[in-house]
């Protein structure tokens, strides 16, 4: 593994954790309506820095997949636990998980952060197995 390997793996979680998080404060101001909810100053610093932490801890986990001595659902539960759990730590933190109105509301945080993680998961796997296929193609080829 290269420090290029790292650098590229810190820019590209940076980059999609602050677009996960941005496309959340939207959806979420969709939902109540844009007009009924505000931002701070705070608040829009905490999104900044907490997506970015998070987003490191998935891409940086992400370098596991470069070991092939590893299963593929070893992997991604190693991805996974790792990057779930510095979220789930960085939402109670910055109080973004609703700790305090009981067990339903926590349930449903944690449902729809598996299914963004899932779905993304997902689009960088048939991103790279699309890559992998036409370099394959390119080598076989010979062009």
């Amino acid at each position: 593994m290269k420090l290029t390997d790292i650098i590229e793996s810190l820019a590209l979680g940076a980059f999609v954790g602050c677009f996960i998080g941005l496309m959340v404060a939207v959806l979420i101001s969709f939902q109540v309506g844009p007009q009924n909810i505000s931002f701070s100053g705070v608040d829009i610093i905490n999104l900044f820095f907490g997506c970015i932490v998070i987003g490191w801890s998935f891409s940086l986990t992400g370098l596991i997949y470069e070991r092939e001595d590893i299963a593929l659902p070893l992997q991604i539960i190693f991805q996974m636990g790792i990057g779930m759990t510095v979220l789930f730590l960085v939402a109670v933190y910055l109080k973004w998980m609703p700790i305090n109105l009981g067990i339903g509301p926590i349930i449903t945080w944690i449902l729809i952060a598996c299914v963004f993680a899932a779905v993304f998961w997902c689009g960088f796997y048939v991103y790279y197995y699309l890559l992998a296929r036409n370099i394959n193609k390119k080598i076989v080829n010979g062009k």
